[in-house]
């Protein structure tokens, strides 16, 4: 098992933590003389620089909230001139204002850094050819896996999404060793291969780095086992970095964390308390090198849990589990949480249907109506009637059982939901709430 910074990836937990003190204060400080949302926010709570003595004070800090971000667009939250920010992305919002990230030149070389390293655990190395299906451009995807592919010293394809056809064909004349995509458009690759005829010893493909959707463990099977690669899933958010805030190792159990950049915590999302190891709740990250935009207790509103033990590749940094879905990406339907991947898990275990879904939510008569429509594959379609109903039965009484309420689901022609090459829509919300 090969490492990129062994000295940080395998360290003590009391040298970490030595490490995490000490750039935090430096963060606080920062923040405080440079930016005034900052200097309010402590204000406020009666916290001065000086009373953060280590990473144990973490938890008596402010939050930072999207909205923070949106208030000060564009630049507001930034903590050096403008002078010495060498890019900018912003986050492909669905809602308002996006969310602008500013970087300084050191701010570009650590999040290399991070990358190169999660690539490296990933199993990525100078022999790789890494296709970047990502989009480039203000998000922060494609340039953030496409710097860190070339830090490794691999051979960096940089073919941006969109153009499947392009893109299946340069796999097979490049020799495209890894790919970096959504795992929906992973799904959407395997498909045209199935169309164009194109046959898996044609791909020298061995894994996929997907992210920037939550995805389920079925999802991961289908992707494996339809493509014959390992599916790692890697995290990533904007507003701390961009990709390559965690990433799984070949071993596939937890995403390890680069603390030393970035200190998670997780919290309860109502009382906003600080959960026992374990715990399942919202992340929450502390940014500690980053100098153009540092954010303190930024709340993701990803639901996911920590795990401090040794992972079996030798590394010692925190694990973040998969995030099973957004306490915003979280549809509230009579009362119950609802998250599209808990469909997706029920549709890719019961397996006779495409999976490709989309969850229509309305309101009639004061009641929220559910209805979840799935993709026929091209087999099932010339079906019998009855035994297509017997499969809507099917996945009806499953979604029932996971969700614990009722919906209507209803089987739709091959290919008749829109594809998507980048984040996959999988909600339409119909109700005015």
């Amino acid at each position: 098992m090969s490492f990129w910074n062994e000295k940080y990836e395998c360290m003590s937990r009391d040298e970490m933590r030595k490490v995490q003190s000490e750039r935090l204060i430096k963060t606080v400080n920062r923040v405080y003389n440079n930016v005034p949302t900052y200097r309010k926010k402590m204000d406020e709570k009666g916290i001065l620089p000086g009373d953060i003595k280590s990473v144990d004070d973490l938890k008596h800090l402010p939050f930072t909230y999207k909205q923070d971000l949106r208030d000060t667009y564009p630049f507001g939250l930034f903590a050096v001139p403008m002078s010495e920010i060498v890019r900018i992305h912003a986050s492909s919002g669905t809602t308002g204002k996006k969310t602008v990230v500013g970087y300084t030149k050191e701010d570009l070389e650590v999040w290399s850094e991070v990358i190169a390293r999660t690539f490296t655990g990933a199993g990525l190395t100078k022999e790789s050819f890494l296709q970047v299906s990502y989009g480039y451009g203000l998000f922060t995807g494609g340039l953030g896996a496409h710097y860190g592919g070339e830090k490794v010293g691999a051979t960096v394809i940089p073919t941006s999404s969109g153009n499947t056809k392009l893109q299946l064909s340069l796999m097979q004349d490049f020799g495209t060793t890894h790919i970096a995509c959504t795992p929906s458009y992973a799904l959407y690759l395997a498909e045209e291969m199935e169309e164009l005829g194109i046959k898996r010893s044609d791909l020298k493909l061995q894994a996929g780095i997907f992210g920037a959707e939550p995805w389920s463990e079925s999802m991961r099977k289908e992707i494996e086992d339809r493509l014959k690669i390992k599916a790692i899933d890697i995290y990533g958010l904007s507003e701390v970095i961009g990709p390559g805030v965690a990433c799984e190792c070949e071993y596939q159990n937890g995403m390890h964390i680069p603390e030393d950049h970035f200190i998670p915590e997780i919290i309860d999302p109502d009382t906003e308390e600080v959960l026992p190891e374990g715990s399942k709740g919202e992340i929450v990250f502390t940014t500690v090198t980053k100098e153009g935009l540092p954010l303190i207790r930024y709340r993701t509103k990803d639901l996911s849990s920590l795990n401090y033990e040794r992972c079996e590749c030798g590394r010692t940094e925190v694990r973040m589990s998969k995030v099973t879905g957004r306490t915003d990406d979280m549809l509230i339907i009579r009362g119950v949480n609802v998250f599209p991947s808990q469909v997706e898990s029920v549709l890719l275990s019961i397996g006779e249907t495409a999976p490709h879904y989309m969850l229509v939510v309305d309101r009639k008569d004061n009641l929220d109506t559910l209805e979840i429509q799935v993709e026929l594959s091209t087999a099932m379609f010339s079906d019998e009637v009855k035994k297509l109903e017997d499969i809507e039965r099917k996945i009806t009484k499953e979604v029932q059982s996971t969700l614990g309420i009722s919906a209507k689901v209803r089987l739709v022609e091959p290919k008749s939901i829109q594809r998507s090459e980048g984040k996959a829509k999988r909600v339409i919300d119909k109700r005015v709430l």
